[in-house]
């Protein structure tokens, strides 16, 4: 038993969590419980918690408020160039609508602009004169909000 806690320990299982320390966690509240702190993008110091500054050698939490986290690309070029642990803008989606001359958008189902629609997107397009169409401003799935917490060590 104590060697298994020993290797627990060593590989930064131990102390009463099953989680590494810089794993980001969901957290339905808006504190963390205690020796937890918020992904918010604030400072550290590695002399306050050596384990986190191993996990985030910039001595600054990421920043996932109101972001999605997404697998590195890794070599699978899916996308390449990416380095792990970079911010990334979102691209939106770009589209031609042709013959809508007038209206501010279209979907399969009835428009009404800013409404969120059941297809999980806020749609926001306008035509010019000719009926050529625009890019959508926003593009995002249905989500919940959650706050994202790290063990602080």
């Amino acid at each position: 038993m104590a060697t298994c806690l020993r290797v627990l320990k060593k590989v930064g299982l131990g102390e009463g969590s099953a989680l590494p320390v810089g794993v980001p966690v969901p957290w339905p509240l808006a504190t963390p419980p205690t020796g937890w702190l918020k992904c918010n993008g604030a400072a550290f110091t590695a002399s306050q918690y050596p384990k986190l500054a191993l996990a985030y050698p910039s001595l600054r939490l990421p920043d996932l408020r109101g972001e999605f986290i997404r697998g590195w690309d890794d070599g699978r070029n899916a996308d390449a160039g990416r380095i792990i642990l970079s911010y990334q803008e979102a691209t939106g989606i770009a589209v031609t609508l042709g013959g809508f001359d007038g209206y501010n958008g279209i979907d399969i189902e009835d428009f009404e602009p800013g409404k969120v629609h059941p297809s999980y997107a806020i749609y926001r397009a306008q035509t010019t004169q000719s009926g050529t169409g625009t890019t959508y401003k926003k593009v995002r799935p249905r989500n919940i909000a959650f706050n994202y917490i790290v063990r602080a060590a």
